[in-house]
């Protein structure tokens, strides 16, 4: 593409840039998160916890009490020169069955926020071999599982609004907006109101609209959810969860991001940033992070202190349980 490299990368995704600078489970450089497995936050006085797992960018695992939620899990991370400066749109999706393995278990429930490659690409994967699970996603997300091969009673459309109990837990469906890049757009726009041809490019797969989730444990913590750095403030009003896993902002064109978006959620005790890292990667320890971006998340941090004083700072580690 003809733009320069770093508009083209933001242009493109809100993602994290090249490089081998690397962030660990508990830290950012000169940044003392709080927190560890186990132990990231408080339960007191109530009588279920959550143990979440990071998936890298915005995917999460959810268990609770042995049942298993899933959000926006990329896994397979292939590369699209994205992190290189040679980003290729023409991409041919694949899935990595080995990296996806046991790390979603007996899921029965996986919640897409938007249908981007890096948070969609292995859901049709995981619906079509982990029996009887659920797809929750835009309409877009409905019409892409069926035409990945995903039987239609597996795939469930939302649009925000919805509030669905599944006994040990709700989901609260939140309509929400996608990043927008330094040229006040985003990669891929577009919707799919019909099912269209079974996508084999990362170009095949549009943003769809974008919701946020509200993962609300019985007698446990609210866990609040989001795949992209914009929101609908309004939206947010009255969630109030007790852990936020918040993306870190693409660009500076969200008029006062962080601390519109804390106090829309009412200032949540524990704040996890997401969709930092270098997806083009192995799922290893440390995540990997670019210079620039160890720089962009460490900023981040500080305006979430500044924000929300009282809120504990978790920067997570991929595959590492974190119960609340």
């Amino acid at each position: 593409m003809s733009e320069p490299r770093d508009l083209n990368r933001r242009v493109l995704i809100r993602s994290a840039v090249a490089g081998t600078a690397a962030v660990t489970g508990l830290t950012a450089a000169g940044l003392a998160a709080t927190g560890g497995p186990a132990t990231a936050a408080p339960a007191a006085a109530r009588s279920r916890t959550a143990t979440l797992r990071w998936f890298g960018t915005s995917g999460w695992r959810i268990d609770v009490n042995g049942r298993t939620v899933l959000v926006d899990p990329y896994l397979t991370r292939f590369p699209t020169g994205l992190f290189t400066g040679a980003f290729d749109p023409a991409t041919p999706l694949r899935v990595d069955a080995d990296a996806i393995g046991a790390r979603v278990g007996g899921a029965e429930t996986v919640l897409v926020t938007h249908t981007h490659w890096d948070h969609f690409n292995d859901v049709p994967h995981i619906a079509k071999t982990v029996p009887g699970v659920r797809v929750l996603g835009t309409l877009t997300a409905y019409h892409l599982a069926l035409a990945s091969g995903v039987p239609g009673g597996q795939a469930v459309p939302v649009k925000g609004g919805e509030n669905l109990d599944f006994g040990d837990y709700t989901v609260e469906v939140v309509a929400s907006l996608h990043s927008r890049n330094a040229a006040y757009s985003l990669a891929f726009p577009g919707v799919r109101l019909t099912p269209p041809p079974p996508p084999q490019t990362i170009g095949d797969l549009p943003e769809g609209d974008t919701l946020a989730y509200q993962v609300a444990v019985a007698g446990g913590p609210k866990l609040f959810f989001m795949g992209g750095s914009d929101f609908v403030e309004r939206n947010l009003t009255g969630l109030a969860p007790d852990v936020a896993m918040v993306a870190l902002p693409s660009a500076g064109v969200v008029h006062d991001y962080t601390r519109r978006l804390l106090t829309a959620l009412d200032h949540p005790r524990v704040v996890v940033p997401v969709h930092w890292d270098n997806f083009e990667t192995p799922l290893r320890n440390p995540p990997p992070v670019a210079a620039g971006d160890a720089a962009k998340l460490d900023a981040f941090v500080a305006a979430i202190r500044e924000a929300s004083p009282r809120s504990r700072v978790l920067v997570p580690a991929y595959d590492t349980p974190y119960t609340f």
